[in-house]
């Protein structure tokens, strides 16, 4: 069993959920009370959710769990259930994980693997359905050479996809909006914004880097330096230097220009923000930026109102627990309708 399924069955009835879950330790920390009883204050992860909860100094599970250090890759099995104050474990049982588990644990649950398999062939075939030379081989090289820290990236470090693996899911499903978009707008640069699409989050490959083993995505002096939208400015402007000597890079008498569409690209990842008070360096200026700011915008607004509605509880029918950074709390959405079937 995941860790969200856990959260799901003790939030819903407030019962006791006997489950067994492979996960890893984000932090162990030694602490007491303000009585002076001391206590272990354990924070747990397997990539679908993250939970903290306590093992007290009485309890028959405090030896086991004395020597847990951050990072260490362990088995828990016992009855989870919850209070007020969290998250509670009776029963507890731990044991460390086997490196093939630990290796499944990473790459998630079959059903996952499964999906960011299909996330990333389709992202490879968006990329190869570019008609500009440049761009495409631009957006190849890129996923040729930065595979494994794309796929497990994370798109943000708390509001949306903040996740193991939730950069290459929010950029798949920004690319499903733009297929479906390009219908209604044929006229403008799809080349350009399916490019943008791709790009405009890259430089979370070094802000949002999750550990090659690990749940964790530490905080960096590059990713605090300069921000994510900074870096991918950079990484463009190194890939496409590189690329500027390969024939396929410069076919005689294509137009637009190349040097213009290395800066119309760049445009899309700077404004992508949409705002300057949201951190972007300039507003969106053309037809292609816009669009590509709304783009990121739906698609991260309707991830943090899947989660409210995934993890948050309702304080009254259809209102839900607020959950930031959503304005207001979110309301149960509406129903499909649904014809009345007759009587069989």
């Amino acid at each position: 069993m995941t860790l969200q399924e856990i959260a799901k069955l003790t939030l819903a009835d407030g019962g006791a959920v006997k489950a067994e879950v492979a996960c890893q330790v984000m932090k162990s920390r030694e602490s007491m009370t303000k009585a002076g009883k001391p206590f272990l204050d354990i924070e747990i992860s397997d990539g679908t959710a993250t939970e903290k909860f306590k093992v007290w100094e009485d309890g028959p599970a405090y030896e086991e769990c004395h020597d847990l250090q951050d990072g260490d890759c362990i088995r828990m099995e016992g009855s989870f259930w919850r209070n007020q104050y969290g998250l509670n474990i009776d029963h507890l049982r731990v044991r460390w994980l086997e490196k093939q588990e630990m290796a499944d644990l990473f790459a998630g649950t079959p059903e996952r693997r499964a999906a960011l398999d299909r996330d990333w062939a389709e992202i490879n075939a968006f990329i190869d359905a570019i008609v500009d030379p440049r761009l495409r081989l631009l957006s190849k090289t890129f996923l040729q050479e930065y595979e494994e820290k794309f796929r497990r990236a994370a798109a943000a470090r708390d509001y949306h996809h903040a996740r193991r693996g939730g950069l290459l899911e929010h950029t798949t499903q920004m690319m499903r909006s733009g297929a479906a978009l390009e219908q209604a707008y044929p006229q403008l640069n799809w080349d350009l914004i399916r490019t943008g699409i791709l790009f405009h989050d890259c430089g979370k490959l070094w802000e949002l880097d999750y550990q090659a083993q690990g749940f964790v995505s530490p905080m960096t002096t590059i990713g605090e330096l300069l921000g994510h939208i900074t870096i991918g400015i950079e990484l463009v402007n190194k890939l496409w230097r590189g690329l500027e000597a390969n024939p396929e890079f410069s076919p005689a008498g294509t137009q637009p220009p190349r040097e213009q569409v290395r800066e119309h690209l760049l445009h899309l990842i700077a404004s992508h923000h949409g705002q300057k008070e949201y951190g972007a360096p300039v507003t969106p200026r053309t037809p292609e930026a816009w669009v590509l700011h709304h783009i990121d915008n739906i698609d991260a607004h309707l991830e943090m109102l899947a989660q409210t509605y995934a993890e948050k509880t309702q304080t009254h029918p259809g209102i839900y627990e607020y959950r930031r950074p959503l304005e207001g709390r979110a309301i149960a959405p509406l129903p499909k309708f649904v014809e009345d079937q007759p009587p069989a």
